[in-house]
C-alpha cells in the first residue's frame, strides 16, 4: 500500500497558510453576503427603501412611522444597513433615534426603481426563496428525487418575476425579437400573428410581446397554477386581457393544439423533466411556417474548472432549485440550470428538430436559439 508523505518544507507550510487563510476570508466574505441579502429582503418587503427612496433621509422613528413597523427592529437594520454600505448616515454623531439614514441614489437604482435593467432586489427575494425547502434538498441528495416547484413558495415565483421584468418589457420587444427580421415582421402584419409562450412563469414574457406588437395574440403555458394566477393579475394590471391569454397546462402535453407564427421558451427548458416532450409540442404549434426561439442561461459550451463568468450564480441556482424541481417528476432527463449549448441541441433533435442555431445577441444572463425546423 502507498503511503503519503505528510512532511512539510517551511515554503509548502506558507502556501498552506496564505491558502487557508484566503479561503478563511472567502468564507467570511460569503457569510457577509447572506446578511446582505436576508437584510435586503426585510427591507424591500417592508417598503424601508421605498421610503427612504421617496422621502429623503429619515431617522429610525419616522422611517418606522411611515412604514408602520416597530422602531428598534428599524433602527438595527438602519445601522446594520450602514455598516454592510448599503446606506449613509448623515449626523453619526447624534444620537441613536436622531441620525439620519440616507439611500445614495445609485443604490435606489438597484434596489427601488422597478423599470431599470439593474434592478436587483428580487435577486434577494430570489435568494431567500431557494433556501426556504433546504432540509428537503439535503434529503433528495441522500434519497434522490427531487423538490417540487411548489415548495419554493411565493418567494421564488415573485422574485423570478421580478428580475426577470425589466428586460421583458423593454428588451425582449425593443431589441431581441427585432434582431429577427423574419419574426418581427411577422409578428407586426396582418392577419394578426399568433405567439405560444411555454413555461411562461408571471407572464412578463408574453405582456413584453403583446405591449410592443399590439396585433400579436399570445397564449402563455405554465404548469404552476399560482403563477398563472400572477400573470394574470399582470396582464390586467397593463390592461392586456383581451390579447393575452393564459393557461394552467403541462408544456409536454401532447394535447395542447393551435397554430402558432411564434414559439418561445424563456429560462424554462433547464427546469423542465422532460424537455423532449416540450419541444416536440413547441415544433407541433410551430408548423413548417413558424419560428421557434428558446432563451436560456448563457453558460460555457463545457465545464472548465473556472467555469464563465456566470456559471458560479448557475451551479448555485441549479444546486438549490432548478435540479431538485427538475428531478421532482421521475422519469427525468435532470438537466439542472447549467444546460450547454450541445445538451439543448440533443434535445432539440430527439424532438425531431434538424438543429439549433445560436442567435448573435449579446446578453450578459441570456442565450438565444432559434430551433431550426
Amino acid at each position: 500500500m502507498a503511503t503519503i508523505d505528510t512532511t512539510m518544507t517551511a515554503a509548502n507550510a506558507a502556501q498552506h497558510a496564505a491558502e487557508r487563510d484566503a479561503f478563511v476570508e472567502r468564507v467570511l466574505q460569503s457569510v457577509g453576503g447572506v446578511f446582505d441579502m436576508f437584510t435586503m429582503y426585510i427591507g424591500d418587503r417592508l417598503g424601508l427603501y421605498t421610503a427612504l427612496a421617496e422621502n429623503g433621509p429619515m431617522t429610525s422613528v419616522e422611517l418606522a412611522e411611515r412604514t408602520n413597523t416597530q422602531e428598534r427592529y428599524v433602527r438595527e437594520w438602519l445601522e446594520q444597513q450602514t455598516v454592510t454600505g448599503v446606506l449613509e448616515v448623515v449626523n453619526p454623531d447624534a444620537g441613536p433615534t436622531a441620525r439620519w439614514y440616507r439611500l445614495p441614489p445609485a443604490h435606489a437604482e438597484v434596489l427601488v426603481e422597478r423599470d431599470s435593467l439593474n434592478y436587483l432586489a428580487p435577486m434577494a427575494q430570489l435568494a431567500v426563496g431557494v433556501t426556504r425547502p433546504v432540509t428537503a434538498v439535503v434529503e433528495a441528495f441522500r434519497r434522490g428525487g427531487g423538490v417540487p416547484f411548489g415548495a419554493y413558495g411565493a418567494d421564488v415565483r415573485e422574485g423570478q418575476a421580478g428580475v426577470n421584468r425589466a428586460a421583458f418589457l423593454t428588451e425582449l420587444g425593443e431589441t431581441w425579437l427585432p434582431s429577427l427580421p423574419d419574426v418581427h415582421a411577422r409578428l407586426l402584419a396582418d392577419p394578426p400573428a399568433r405567439v405560444a409562450d411555454i413555461g411562461v412563469g408571471a407572464g412578463w414574457s408574453s405582456i413584453g410581446i403583446a405591449l410592443r406588437y399590439p396585433k400579436a395574440q399570445v397564449d402563455g403555458f405554465d404548469l404552476d397554477a399560482p403563477s398563472i394566477e400572477l400573470a394574470r393579475a399582470n396582464a390586467q394590471t397593463v390592461g392586456l386581457n383581451g390579447r393575452v391569454n393564459f393557461h394552467v397546462r403541462d408544456a409536454g402535453d401532447s394535447a395542447i393544439d393551435g397554430a402558432y407564427d411564434l414559439v418561445t421558451a424563456f429560462e424554462a427548458v433547464h427546469d423542465m423533466s422532460d424537455p423532449v416532450a416540450a419541444m416536440r409540442t413547441m415544433r407541433r404549434l410551430a408548423g413548417d411556417d413558424g419560428a421557434v426561439i428558446v432563451v436560456d442561461e448563457r453558460v460555457g459550451d463545457s465545464f472548465t474548472p473556472s467555469g464563465n463568468d456566470v456559471e458560479w450564480m448557475m451551479y448555485g441556482w441549479s444546486v438549490l432549485h432548478c435540479l431538485p424541481v427538475g428531478m421532482a417528476d421521475q422519469p427525468s432527463v435532470g438537466t439542472g440550470t447549467v444546460m450547454r449549448t450541445d445538451t439543448l441541441r440533443r434535445y432539440a433533435q430527439e424532438a425531431g428538430f434538424r438543429d439549433v442555431e445560436v442567435l448573435p445577441i449579446d446578453n450578459y444572463f441570456f442565450r438565444f436559439y432559434r430551433l431550426v425546423q
